[in-house]
């Protein structure tokens, strides 16, 4: 046995060499590390007693902790408002200025011309060739300060808000013109916190890459003026017949009060009404120093007249989605003067308009609803009839393709359209009764139970423990966020638990686009707005029927048929019977009510059309208990009553019957009259549509004949 503190038994000295080596290097290491530590102690404490000789006390100390609260704050605010300001500055990427590329003459399906969009260049008049009394009624009524403030006007708004404070109501706008010009051109009329702070975002950043004249250009070029015009050399144009550079004072003045509410002051609606504002414009630019007394004294005077015109409505919520619409076309061709042949049908616009406007006048108070929103699309994808708004001169968000709102239990379709494509039928039993879902714990309406009921019993009543059961036991969130994808709804849908029952947003549109589905024997709605964009040289660069691919199915057959078997017993027997239409005509559709009433729904079909309708507010506020079944379903009613006026009516499919026994195909004209001691308000009739050749070929006939040479008695008489 070796002995290993012999080192001449050791072999060759390997070892020991090795061994001292290790030890050597770890001795290194301890010292190194506790030299190191020892000298950083040491430092820290020559930190600390320089840092000693700079403490204050007293007072001081106060002041300089809040100095370092305040720079703290001031850090974390300042990451905060960039992180706010990311998504405001994505809306400046690309060609923003776009949209003023185009000059677009849209037609309804007749080929009437509706009205315009987009700028025409050739007539948009230079800032410096303006009449110089029109700028100074613009910036005096408009912005005061604005040749003075980086975008937004800090004195300005300190003094809206005292103003306001003081009126005990919103009397005085604290917005810039470079604020206004950051919302027509980027952003919509939303109320909203987060469209405020991307609102002023904007309004910097155009400060920065924009000079004050190319502000006040755009502003003036792209602002809505009303009588469907944008711009005030259109208006101009429109309201005198004259170019904005031949306009007078008192002209200037009514077309500068425009911008405030187009369509308030409009002179064509409301001629007192835009001279009392042209009037307090005058009085803007007097009491700013730009003019005075002496100078407005003559356009006080001598207030503006209008060209009179025939009254022309204009779907201006329509056209915004139909303009919208040709720029995403738009990458298929280099043309940008265009003609564009819509869908949209004016007989039923204004049905549509009428009815939602009625509704609010007579039941907005009582329900207390300020807003609403409908689609009217044809059987086959062709929008007839939009309603983005109850007035577009007042706001020109058009709340039915871009507002997003929970739909309730309208959103149930897709739920119950997996469970039909799973082998159920609307005789398939589920218990209803309370259930859990994780912390989640949804109810019925007023807490009722049934017990055991049909899926037919479920979407009748409207159950909200059902949907949830089948996604929960059954097939999960995924495939109905699939089916309400493949039935066209371009929102993005939340994967949430609580999806079933109708929390994700959807917009009007997309809702009108699903219902279109089943009405089209389960195959994709195909919705579309435009038909046909031609050049002013009259090629056709896109057709609708010529360029987009065919619709594909969606909902296989059996599953189509029992989901129209179950939704024509909701307007039957279920929450949505004030939508039921006259003449026994059959009709389908589903209502919907979210939590706290901020949002009621009936969207519904026959064979003909499909109708979504949807009420509630901006700001979010609640309903005075409005449900889906009340003045949704009611406003329904109105249109397609309306819409299905002298029709040839076509069947729903899936359904056994859908013609009633006792009615014909075609529908009447009008009701009977109601007995003579019920005077009932008689309902629209729906006009008969010429095509715009028609119209012409007749117009032009009895031009001529009033023109012709009266015919001689004597000769007549003799030639008898």
């Amino acid at each position: 046995m070796q002995d290993p503190t012999n080192p001449e038994e050791q072999p060759e000295g390997r070892k020991p060499r090795k061994r001292h080596l290790l030890l050597r290097i770890d001795s290194w290491i301890d010292s190194t590390v506790w030299n190191a530590g020892f000298r950083a102690a040491e430092i820290w404490e020559d930190i600390t007693i320089f840092s000693r000789r700079f403490r204050a006390r007293g007072w001081k100390r106060i002041v300089f902790e809040l100095a370092g609260e305040a720079m703290t704050l001031g850090v974390a605010g300042t990451v905060v408002m960039l992180a706010l300001a990311m998504p405001a500055f994505e809306a400046t990427q690309g060609d923003w200025r776009n949209r003023g590329n185009f000059a677009v003459t849209f037609l309804d399906r007749y080929g009437n011309v509706i009205g315009h969009r987009g700028i025409i260049h050739e007539d948009s008049v230079p800032v410096d060739q303006l009449p110089d009394y029109f700028v100074k009624a613009v910036l005096a009524t408009e912005d005061r300060r604005f040749f003075d403030h980086f975008g937004i006007d800090v004195f300005g708004l300190f003094r809206a808000l005292t103003v306001n404070a003081q009126a005990g109501g919103v009397v005085q706008g604290g917005s810039t013109l470079t604020q206004q010009l950051a919302k027509n051109v980027f952003l919509t009329n939303e109320r909203s916190i987060e469209r405020k702070i991307k609102e002023a975002f904007l309004a910097i950043w155009l400060e920065a890459n924009l000079s004050k004249k190319e502000i006040l250009s755009l502003y003036l070029d792209r602002t809505y003026m009303g009588g469907g015009t944008f711009g005030a050399a259109a208006a101009a144009q429109y309201y005198f017949g004259k170019s904005i550079t031949d306009v007078n004072l008192a002209e200037a003045a009514m077309l500068a009060g425009l911008f405030k509410a187009p369509t308030k002051y409009a002179p064509s609606v409301n001629l007192p009404a835009a001279r009392a504002r042209a009037n307090d414009v005058l009085s803007n630019l007097v009491q700013s120093g730009f003019m005075t007394e002496g100078q407005v004294i003559a356009a006080r005077r001598n207030p503006a007249s209008v060209v009179d015109r025939a009254q022309s409505e204009s779907p201006d919520f329509f056209l915004d989605w139909a303009f919208d619409e040709v720029q995403r076309l738009s990458s298929r061709f280099p043309e940008r003067t265009l003609i564009v042949h819509t869908t949209v049908d004016m007989s039923l616009q204004k049905a549509a308009e009428d009815a939602v406007e009625s509704s609010l006048m007579q039941y907005g108070e009582q329900y207390h609803a300020k807003q609403a929103a409908s689609v009217l699309i044809e059987n086959g994808g062709a929008v007839r009839a939009m309603v983005g708004g109850r007035d577009y001169g007042e706001s020109q968000f058009n709340r039915a393709t871009k507002a997003l709102r929970q739909p309730g239990s309208s959103f149930k379709i897709y739920t119950y359209s997996v469970a039909m494509e799973n082998g159920m039928t609307p005789a398939t039993t589920i218990i209803d009764a309370p259930i859990s879902w994780g912390n989640w714990s949804p109810h019925n309406f007023e807490n009722r139970y049934e017990g055991k009921v049909t899926l037919l019993q479920a979407i009748t009543q409207s159950i909200n423990t059902i949907p949830v059961r089948l996604a929960k036991e059954h097939f999960g969130i995924q495939p109905i966020r699939e089916m309400a994808k493949r039935f066209g709804v371009e929102t993005p849908i939340r994967n949430d638990k609580t999806i079933p029952i109708g929390t994700s947003e959807v917009t009007v549109l997309d809702q009108a686009t699903a219902y279109s589905v089943f009405p089209a024997d389960g195959m994709q709605s195909r919705r579309h707005g435009i038909q046909q964009i031609t050049g002013y040289d009259g090629k056709v660069l896109y057709d609708f029927d010529r360029d987009e691919p065919p619709p594909q199915r969606v909902l296989s057959e059996k599953a189509l048929s029992y989901m129209n078997t179950m939704l024509i017993n909701v307007p039957q027997n279920g929450t949505g019977r004030k939508a039921q239409l006259d003449h026994g005509i059959l009709i389908g559709g589903k209502t919907g009510t979210t939590s706290a009433y901020r949002d009621a729904w009936f969207i519904g079909f026959s064979g003909n059309y499909t109708c979504a309708v949807w009420f509630g507010n901006d700001d979010y506020t609640s309903t005075n208990n409005m449900t889906g079944g009340m003045l949704p379903a009611m406003t329904f009613k109105k249109i397609m009553d309306y819409a299905h006026q002298g029709i040839v009516l076509k069947p729903i499919p899936g359904i056994e019957n859908p013609f009633p026994p006792q009615k014909s195909q075609t529908v009447a004209a009008k009701k009977p009259a109601p007995p003579s001691d019920q005077p009932v308000q008689p309902p629209p009739l729906r006009p008969r549509t010429l095509s715009a050749d028609s119209t012409k070929i007749l117009h032009d006939l009895g031009q001529k004949l009033r023109e012709a040479t009266p015919l001689n008695p004597q000769k007549v008489a003799t030639a008898g």
